[in-house]
């Protein structure tokens, strides 16, 4: 009975102890993970709960190898603080405690990969038992810049099986960066026989990833103008970051489907002489083959660019050309219409030239063949007289005579024309244009320029006499559509009386001139005398008078007082004697007589008035004879 008692009282002992070591164990707490850069400091942070005060707790701090072993880095209770040695952690850890909180930091500086492990945190109290947590360090190490490159060579749209597009690659990255190709923002993926990524990793000396990732695919032609990029995924301490390679294009080769074909110069319609500018290309990628043909003729290009020089309207017609693929021996064209207008030269009906009588009427007509609308236009003397291509002279003049010229135009095209010319004669006897003004003063001794234009055709002849039946010879003599012009230098000694006579086969005609000598009394300027055909301009030449003593002012009043009495006299003297005459006072004459009664003697003087052009002076002297004006 004692015996039962004592073992049941032993058991109840050992169920009370057991209990109460469940209740005083202590609780550990800690975070799974502690992420951070390499080459940072980790804080590692353990809570504890226990009853035993802070002297009765012994922490430890030991980490996992990757084999499963643990090893002992760290060791403090109320005595000492012990770092384990020769581990990976001696020089780089370091431990901070509260003894409010009952929390421990463990502190790891210049975390490298290899300190990626499981750390733990192992608590004991000399009462209440023992307990432990764990935390897993993440290390990680944010990769170089990607980098992307496409085939340099390019890629065709004929091959059978997909082709190498380029290669992304990204370096010195941790944990392991990720790769996705792109195409205009699609992801690729692979896809048997059209599309292939295939991608490899290479661990640095430094445990840093490399990862390199290549992209082939069937091209379309499409794919010219796509934009081609990787898109990089990588860890970082409290989440996932991305970065994007440059956006490139790929060469597409593709063979051509259609052919252009322009005329690039000139703008605008074309015509005869001028520079063709034919340019040809097609919309493939892939070496290709151009040449133009027009008609029989085959024409090779240079830089996709064919030049018609100097071209005529039998360079009209279609131009074709054709791009041949080296590769599939496939061709396909264009072409285009040149269109080269042409005016011809200017037809004149009649030809040439055209004789008329005065009075007769003329029909001509000026044409030129032309591929465009055309303007006519006839001018005569720089002056446009009619528009359209007909001319009609009426009632032809010696005015009628002359040059007309037919102009020909294309309106739509600039600097297009041709022209044609009629040089138009009429027949007739001449006429002389006569002149406002034929009597003209000149001084003694000076020259007259006289001038003479006669039209008519054959082209007159012109000559020059005197009164008195003397040729004068002309200083020049020019025949001009207008008629024929003459000019000649007369020197005046006396009253002079000059004829211009115009003949031809069919007549005459003459022009008087009559020249009146003067005295000079003024000092003038020494000049030429000359006439103009439209208004005779007569320029005398004077010579100064000889110098004479200088006298005062009174001096040359007093000589002309003198001189005017002088003149007065003689005036009185001359009507006395004339007076006398009449009366037969004089030179034996008595009373009136009939001067044609009488006979003619040597005392006696006859006057004969004519009437004729010649228009003679008779003077008469005191002794009653006859005196020529060349004895004045």
């Amino acid at each position: 009975m004692a015996v039962r008692d004592s073992g049941s009282l032993l058991i109840g002992l050992l169920l009370l102890f057991h209990t109460w070591r469940a209740w005083a164990a202590v609780e550990v707490s800690m975070e799974d993970r502690v992420e951070v850069f390499r080459g940072d400091t980790a804080r590692i942070t353990c809570m504890y709960k226990s009853e035993d005060d802070v002297g009765g707790i012994t922490i430890m701090w030991l980490y996992a190898t990757r084999s499963g072993e643990r090893q002992n880095i760290y060791f403090q209770d109320s005595n000492m603080k012990i770092v384990s040695q020769g581990t990976p952690f001696t020089n780089r850890i370091n431990m901070s405690s509260s003894d409010a909180s009952r929390e421990v930091v463990l502190t790891i500086k210049d975390v490298q990969l290899a300190d990626e492990l499981d750390f733990i945190c192992f608590v004991k109290s000399l009462t209440a038992g023992e307990g432990e947590g764990r935390t897993k360090l993440k290390v990680f190490e944010t990769p170089k810049h990607p980098t992307i490159e496409v085939v340099p060579s390019g890629v065709s749209v004929t091959e059978d099986s997909p082709s190498k597009i380029g290669v992304c690659e990204v370096k010195n990255g941790f944990p392991k960066p990720n790769i996705t190709w792109y195409r205009d923002k699609t992801p690729l993926r692979t896809i048997p026989d059209e599309v292939t990524v295939t991608s490899s990793r290479t661990i640095e000396s430094s445990g840093l990833f490399s990862v390199r990732s290549e992209l082939s695919m069937k091209v379309q032609k499409s794919d010219k103008d796509a934009l081609f990029y990787c898109e990089i995924t990588f860890y970082i301490p409290g989440g996932m970051r991305m970065i994007e390679t440059s956006h490139v294009n790929i060469t597409v080769f593709y063979p051509p489907t259609a052919v252009s074909v322009w005329v690039e110069s000139p703008k605008g319609k074309i015509k005869e002489g001028d520079s063709v500018e034919l340019h040809c290309h097609d919309n493939g990628n892939i070496a290709s083959e151009l040449a133009i043909v027009h008609g029989n003729d085959d024409y090779s290009l240079e830089n996709n660019v064919l030049v018609l020089d100097n071209v005529t309207r039998g360079a009209s017609g279609v131009y074709q050309c054709t791009s041949l693929d080296m590769d599939t021996l496939i061709n396909v064209s264009g072409n285009v219409t040149l269109s080269v207008n042409f005016l011809d030269p200017a037809v004149v009906t009649p030809k040439e030239s055209m004789m008329l009588a005065q009075g007769q009427e003329l029909k001509a007509t000026c044409n030129a063949l032309s591929s465009l609308q055309t303007h006519t236009a006839w001018f005569k003397d720089g002056q446009e007289i009619l528009k359209g291509h007909t001319l009609i002279l009426k009632d032809a003049t010696f005015d009628t005579a002359g040059t007309y010229v037919c102009v020909v135009t294309v309106p739509e095209i600039e600097d297009m024309e041709t022209r044609g010319s009629l040089h138009v004669n009429v027949k007739g006897p001449p006429e002389i244009m006569k002149l406002d003004n034929t009597e003209i003063e000149v001084n003694f001794e000076k020259s007259v320029e006289l001038s003479c234009v006669a039209k008519g055709f054959p082209a007159p002849d012109i000559t020059w006499t005197t009164s008195d039946g003397k040729p004068v010879k002309a200083t020049s003599h020019e025949n001009t559509e207008k008629g024929t012009r003459s000019v000649v230098s007369v020197k005046v000694t006396s009253d002079l009386t000059v004829f211009c006579n115009a003949s031809n086969d069919y007549g005459a005609d003459a022009m008087t001139y009559r020249i009146k000598a003067t005295t000079q009394t003024t000092t003038q300027a020494t000049t030429t005398t000359s006439t103009t055909i439209s208004t005779p301009t007569v320029n005398t030449e004077t010579v100064d008078p000889p110098e004479k003593n200088k006298t005062g002012t009174g001096g040359t009043g007093v000589i002309i007082a003198v001189i005017i009495t002088c003149v007065l006299l003689l005036a009185i003297l001359g009507s006395v004697l004339y007076f006398l005459y009449k009366k037969g006072k004089i030179c034996g004459r008595s009373g009136k007589k009939d001067l044609t009664k009488e006979k003619s003697k040597k005392d006696n003087t006859v006057v004969e008035m004519k009437s004729d052009n010649t228009e003679e002076a008779i003077l008469l002297g005191v002794n009653g004879e006859k005196q020529l004006s060349s004895d004045q």
